[in-house]
């Protein structure tokens, strides 16, 4: 065989190598390889040069194979890309991404909820809150619709408001919030009520000429402040605690205030009379609000909120009723309420006339859960027949017991 000559010899040893380098490069100098600048004329003298060139090449390579190697084993970052690097943050300290707990809202029971309501400490709103949410931040707003906003601007994460009272019945301003805005009933609380009589200490009964409170509680206690004697003048303000704070901060000694008995230890007043309102099974139930509603289930009692609208007279009236009586499901409250944006409708007659009749709305509570099918099927024929169907929520019934304020 003819011997190589020493050119053909080490030129052949150079693609050897080179076929060798392209087939088993390691995936870590593959990194580094797509890492590294490109330099034309090291790449031009690594082809046309001598064999040291080449294998000085290949040094350089390695060693910075074995320092990036290095690098990350020890966790120190000295280069990127070749380049010297300042002030790199470490990767353990980088901020984590937000996960769907950190976005969740604050749980069922506890101390991180804040649940608004209408009123000043002292409030029967915020004994109903301390009932659903025990241990919870209590967040007092001098308005009904305020307390929908904290919740609808994040200030709280629920709202705890009254809708009906077993004396004074329904609270119609709140059911008239419940349409305007977007929260979603999660829960209700019946809250008895015990009414006191309550004024500045060292004022009597027979100073008093006048009794100030919110009108449903004046309304409860009527026939109790006759019975007492107290043929003073009625003022109504925005709530029972709040006319408590009214006299204390006054000093109005022929003033006095119908609230609770917190109320009366919060703004150092006396009781008067105690236990006033006139029946003693007085109860107000509440509703809880959310942003967001709450998954229906059947594994325990649950009552559903709708409202809902019909353009075709009262005959539609019962047959939406008879879409939940055909399925056995309980009605627990009706209330009809003025359409605000459409007050009268026009129904025309041939042979009578133009009528003008009130256009109402229609709230109604029944005793089932959405997750059951027959709740579905009955609100998918009420649907057939109104013009308008919303959904306020479906929760759980408060089961609660709970005694009569006071004996007879």
């Amino acid at each position: 065989m003819q011997a190589l000559s020493p050119a053909t010899s080490t030129n052949l040893e150079f693609l050897l190598a080179r076929r060798r380098r392209v087939n088993r490069v390691a995936p870590s100098q593959m990194i580094i390889r797509s890492a590294y600048r490109y330099d034309s004329a090291n790449a031009a003298s690594s082809a046309n040069g001598s064999r040291a060139d080449w294998q000085a090449s290949c040094a350089i390579l390695a060693s910075k194979v074995v320092s990036q190697q290095d690098t990350e084993k020890t966790g120190e970052i000295t280069a990127v890309n070749g380049h010297r690097t300042l002030d790199l943050v470490p990767i353990d300290n980088l901020p984590k991404p937000l996960t769907i707990s950190d976005l969740a809202p604050a749980p069922m029971h506890g101390s991180t909820l804040r649940v608004a309501y209408q009123g000043v400490p002292g409030a029967y709103s915020e004994a109903a809150a301390g009932k659903a949410y025990p241990e919870c931040e209590a967040i007092p707003c001098d308005q009904f619709e305020v307390a929908f906003q904290a919740v609808e601007l994040w200030i709280a994460d629920r709202a705890v408001l009254p809708v009906e009272n077993s004396l004074g019945g329904s609270i119609h301003r709140n059911y008239d919030l419940l349409l305007r805005h977007r929260l979603h009933i999660v829960g209700e609380v019946q809250l008895p009520v015990h009414h006191c009589l309550l004024a500045l200490p060292g004022a009597r009964k027979e100073y008093l000429t006048r009794v100030i409170s919110h009108p449903q509680a004046l309304a409860q206690c009527e026939h109790t402040l006759t019975k007492l004697g107290l043929n003073v003048a009625r003022e109504a303000v925005d709530d029972t605690a709040g006319a408590a704070e009214f006299v204390a901060n006054n000093k109005l000694l022929d003033t006095g205030a119908i609230a609770s008995a917190r109320a009366a230890e919060l703004y150092g007043l006396n009781i008067l009379a105690d236990g006033i309102q006139d029946d003693s099974s007085n109860v107000t139930r509440f509703v809880l609000l959310a942003r967001e509603p709450i998954i229906p289930r059947t594994d325990r009692p649950f009552k559903t909120s709708i409202v809902f609208a019909h353009d075709k007279g009262t005959s539609v009236l019962f047959k939406v009723l008879s879409a939940f009586a055909f399925r056995n499901i309980s009605l627990t409250k009706i209330e009809s309420r003025p359409h605000r944006n459409r007050p009268i409708r026009l129904v025309n007659d041939e042979n009578v006339g133009t009528a003008k009749h009130f256009e109402y709305l229609f709230y109604v509570d029944f005793e089932a859960s959405m997750a059951e099918s027959r709740a579905q099927n009955a609100l998918a024929e009420v649907q057939e027949f109104t013009s308008f169907l919303r959904v306020l929520g479906s929760y759980p019934m408060d089961m609660t017991p709970w005694s009569p304020s006071r004996e007879d």
